[in-house]
């Protein structure tokens, strides 16, 4: 193992996180530095000693050892010290205006470097692009430093620190995050904290037969405790990396890999990582990175006998990077990516005294919107949001209907049985209605993760394909092309209504269709979510332009989203409630501020549809009012 390596304690590979933003940690190391200037830490000191106690008494649940509190200050100092003075200023202007991300004008996108412009600085080309959107939120996938080509789509990270090279450096990071700020942009980069790639240095360290690198993760001699682990915990993917440990040759132990066997689980109960971690998440942060989405965050905390979910531990530890990040960078804020029963999801913001992420990815309402176009029934989804519009008023979110990812049939089966709807055969029905095998289904799409013992499975596929664009093109069906478009337009707006802010998947705005030729691509046909994991088009981009197109219609659909968010009924403290249609083909949804009130109306059929709104004292009138298919309609009142 090399020199180095033996030296990277929890000390100095907090101080090495938190280099400056003009140099990577490769050229960091040097042996004589210019002398560092002063640098006037009264605004840091008088942040952390508002949270010194309770910093200190959290870190005291988890681990008892005083030496790596002060190790975690003295990060947290130091990447003060080295946050470029840019990024303070946007710090003191977000600490005065806190819901700065629940504003009506937030408008999102997902989108990876390499499919929409090939690298950073062709990245930072084509902003001009993303402001044309008006775009006040980009999330970048993963682009750390990661193994090739075995990395789940950059979700096994070798290095915390660096951009990947592929992609280019942290100073075209750093230089394109300043050009997405002066356009109004944030931006948003995933944070893997559950795991490191098996090519990490901390894992190769292990794997070299480290003990205290061994530490870093869960490694055992022989099955006695991973057995105990497996007879509680259950499988991510049981189908394509079945248990929860793997056989590691080299190292001749048994490690915790709950994802894949290249992604080995990071030991929380060990404070080195705790430090080194965070300490990577405030680089990120003096980068110019305004947003950290927290990877798989139910995970990061195993107790033997338990299902290693949603415990305790967890919250204590997001809590912590939450008073890190308030007192070096509280421009940035926290997402969580929380794959859970609504039941779970208000823990995941914790409380108004010690609240944990600013906001979650709202999937449980993206799986219901999908249920609701193809059933044509939105009884689960009605529910599914009166549950979330339940939750406390910090609790905040992002939604989408298509992302990086697959859409996991997750419906709430207590409420399926209630309404009399057989939960499993109904999400038979659906992944197979979104692989188009069901008669009358407009879709092309196609599974991912099909189990045939529980008969689990889930959908890939675009929006417009999913929506039936793909088809009716192919078809030459004018009518049903029509009704496509219909349906694309009537999710998003229905998407972009709810409580959050909407955010868009790259190549939805000019309604990209499935990338089939991933099947060509040996390196990527085994894993189907590269159906929708295609190469931008920048040839159909640029027919927006052009009227008439299927890029030029849908383009204007988003604009009328921005457009129909501008209202003040999109205020940060707005009320929002669902609202008795009498149809349950279609959702109603009221939103009011002060003495504006704006119902939204959305016919999730393909058919004309009445609706008969109960008025209420104080709230709304009686409204009346009939729908075309698939249409949205707004009601100011």
């Amino acid at each position: 193992m090399p020199k180095a390596e033996k030296k990277t304690t929890a000390k100095t590979a907090t101080k090495s996180a938190a280099r400056s933003t003009r140099v990577t940690k490769s050229t960091a190391a040097k042996t004589t530095e210019p002398a560092k200037p002063v640098v006037d830490d009264s605004v840091f000191q008088e942040r952390l000693a508002r949270h010194a106690d309770e910093l200190g008494r959290l870190f005291s649940e988890l681990y008892s050892d005083a030496s790596a509190l002060d190790d975690l200050k003295a990060a947290m100092a130091e990447a003060y010290a080295a946050r470029p003075d840019d990024l303070k200023e946007l710090d003191a202007k977000r600490e005065a205006d806190p819901d700065w991300y629940k504003r009506g004008n937030m408008f999102g996108m997902t989108l990876y470097t390499d499919l929409f412009a090939g690298d950073l600085k062709k990245l930072a080309d084509r902003v001009p692009y993303l402001e044309e959107q008006k775009l006040t939120y980009l999330h970048l996938m993963p682009l750390l430093q990661m193994p090739h080509p075995q990395n789940d789509g950059g979700y096994a990270v070798e290095d915390f620190d660096n951009v990947d090279p592929t992609l280019g450096t942290n100073e075209d990071l750093a230089a394109l995050t300043a050009k997405l700020r002066k356009a109004g942009i944030s931006l948003c980069l995933d944070f893997v904290m559950n795991h490191t790639a098996s090519s990490h240095r901390w894992a190769k360290a292990a794997q070299a037969g480290d003990p205290e690198y061994q530490d870093y993760y869960f490694c055992y001699d022989d099955r006695t405790i991973p057995d105990q682990y497996d007879a509680v915990v259950p499988q991510v993917f049981p189908g394509t990396a079945p248990g929860n440990f793997s056989w590691n040759e080299q190292m001749g132990k048994w490690v915790m890999t709950q994802f894949y066997p290249f992604q080995w689980d990071l030991n929380y109960r060990n404070p080195k990582v705790l430090v080194a971690m965070l300490s990577s998440a405030l680089h990120l942060a003096n980068l110019g990175v305004e947003v950290l989405r927290i990877d798989a965050v139910p995970y990061i905390w195993k107790v033997l006998g338990t299902n290693c979910r949603n415990l305790p531990q967890v919250h204590t530890i997001v809590r912590m990077l939450r008073i890190a990040l308030e007192c070096v960078c509280p421009a940035v804020v926290l997402k969580g990516e929380v794959v859970m029963a609504p039941k779970e999801l208000a823990a995941y913001f914790g409380t108004e005294e010690a609240p944990e992420c600013h906001m979650l990815y709202n999937v449980s309402i993206m799986v219901n919107l999908w249920s609701a176009l193809a059933s044509q029934d939105t009884r689960l989804l009605k529910t599914q949001i009166d549950k979330l519009n339940a939750l406390p008023e910090n609790c905040w979110f992002v939604n989408y209907l298509r992302c990086h990812d697959d859409i996991g049939w997750g419906l709430d089966e207590d409420v399926e049985e209630e309404i009399g709807i057989d939960p499993l055969k109904h999400k038979e029905f659906l992944y197979h209605f979104y692989e188009g095998c069901v008669p009358g289904s407009w879709a092309m799409g196609e599974l991912y993760n099909y189990d045939p013992a529980t008969k689990d499975a889930r959908s890939c596929g675009t929006t417009a394909s999913l929506c039936g664009v793909e088809k009716a093109l192919i078809t030459h069906d004018h009518p049903s092309y029509e009704r496509a478009l219909q349906r694309d337009l009537l999710m998003h707006r229905a998407m972009a209504f709810l409580r959050g802010f909407p955010m868009l998947n790259c190549g939805d705005e000019i309604g990209q269709l499935n990338g089939w030729d991933y099947k060509e691509d040996s390196a990527r046909v085994e894993d189907s979510r590269n159906l929708h994991r295609s190469k931008f088009d920048w040839e159909k981009a640029a027919l927006r332009e052009e009227p008439g197109t299927l890029q030029n219609r849908l383009w204007e659909g988003m604009e009328g989203l921005r457009e129909m968010r501008d209202d003040p009924c999109f205020a940060p403290d707005a009320w929002t409630s669902t609202w008795d249609t009498h149809n349950n083909a279609v959702l109603a949804v009221i939103r009011k501020s002060g003495d504006r009130t704006l119902i939204g109306l959305f016919n999730f059929s393909g058919f004309e549809q009445s609706v008969h709104l109960d008025g209420s004292e104080g709230l709304i009138a009686r409204v009346s009012t009939d729908l075309k298919p698939y249409e949205a309609k707004l009601i100011h009142l």
